[in-house]
């Protein structure tokens, strides 16, 4: 399965110049605003050194890693709720994704229009968060009034649609996204029914310039100050550098220009594995001649769950699963050796999947 993630924020703040960075796809980058007028959607690679770790110990013909897929979608402006620019267009495209990417400008360039006139991080996020509590309000009302007759005739699943839309409408009024509200399980499935936008986990991108890409600036440790006080993630990357590394094929000069930025890893690569962590996911592989693959699972899956991932006769037909880990395969170099060590684990249906499990499934449809 593929988490699925879209890029939003203002116009010209760097949305498509991310994508194209991350994507190849050659999305439109253009110093005006709505140059994305429909969502673009690329698959990004999460970065696992554990993929290389088990190549190094087992021959295969591929290895493949889990992915996220990014949605690019259109520039969102002050009344976006109401209509304004491309807004209903924008929020039904941002509904469909798992979680938000909310590119925010923190670099200075006056070669670059801003949408406001000026760079103020803060205020940008707050046109982008009111226009969605906006928009999740309109929603919410709808909700209310459809269950409310229903409720008031005492149908008791009524009566509780009712009173969690109820809730979601009074947040709401008061500017609080919805995401920050605590549910049980029952009344969570009700709130994504519902389908609101600032229910959605978000990850702020503070995209900087080259100069501020290793240590962040003024405008970025505001961003990341926010997040904190919101429970939100925040990376700090430039678009600049990003698409730079795009274009280059050597892995070798990649990791030269990195190290001569002082950088470990590209800022991409980090947006990608923290919006996989930041829904709650986690990775198991599967092992064997024919490929290496990693598979996304939430924390806490059975390992008939996650034998579900690969499909769902897997995980109907579910027998067992032998399982390891990566650092017992280094001790003993092969799953032979492993057997012979009496490191290779059988497990039922209860089994908790825990990350970094290798695994194979046994079962019978």
């Amino acid at each position: 399965m593929a988490l699925k993630a879209g890029i939003v924020g203002l116009p010209n703040v760097g949305k498509s110049t991310l994508f194209n960075a991350l994507t190849a796809a050659g999305a439109e980058a253009a110093n005006y605003p709505f140059c994305t007028i429909d969502p673009n959607v690329g698959i990004v690679e999460v970065p696992d050194h554990r993929l290389k770790l088990l190549n190094d110990l087992i021959e295969t013909k591929k290895t493949i890693p889990a992915v996220v897929e990014i949605v690019d979608i259109a520039g969102l402006v002050r009344g976006a709720s109401k209509g304004e620019g491309l807004g209903n267009k924008f929020l039904g495209n941002i509904r469909a994704t798992d979680a938000i990417l909310h590119v925010v400008r923190c670099f200075d360039n006056d070669d670059i229009e801003h949408v406001d006139g000026d760079v103020d991080p803060l205020r940008d996020i707050d046109t982008i968060e009111t226009e969605l509590l906006l928009a999740d309000l309109e929603t919410a009302l709808k909700r209310q009034t459809r269950y409310s007759k229903l409720a008031k005739s005492g149908d008791k699943d009524a009566k509780f649609h009712h009173g969690i839309a109820t809730r979601l409408v009074e947040a709401l009024e008061a500017g609080t996204p919805i995401r920050t509200l605590e549910f049980t399980d029952d009344e969570w499935k009700s709130v994504v029914e519902t389908q609101l936008i600032t229910a959605k986990k978000v990850l702020y991108v503070c995209n900087v310039d080259e100069d501020a890409a290793a240590t962040g600036n003024a405008h970025s440790q505001k961003v990341e100050a926010l997040a904190a006080e919101q429970g939100a993630g925040a990376v700090v990357l430039s678009g600049a550098i990003e698409s730079e590394i795009a274009e280059m094929d050597d892995e070798d000069d990649r990791a030269m220009f990195l190290e001569e930025l002082g950088l470990t890893e590209s800022g991409l690569a980090k947006m990608a594995r923290e919006v996989y962590g930041l829904l709650g996911y986690q990775t198991y592989f599967t092992a064997g001649e024919k490929e290496i693959r990693a598979w996304t699972v939430k924390v806490g899956a059975t390992a008939p769950q996650a034998a579900g991932v690969i499909h769902t006769d897997f995980e109907r037909g579910f027998i067992k699963a032998e399982v390891y880990t990566i650092p017992e395969l280094q001790e003993h170099k092969t799953e032979a050796g492993l057997k012979a060590a009496g490191k290779l684990r059988i497990e039922g249906k209860s089994y908790v999947v825990q990350d970094g499990d290798v695994m194979h499934f046994r079962f019978n449809v």
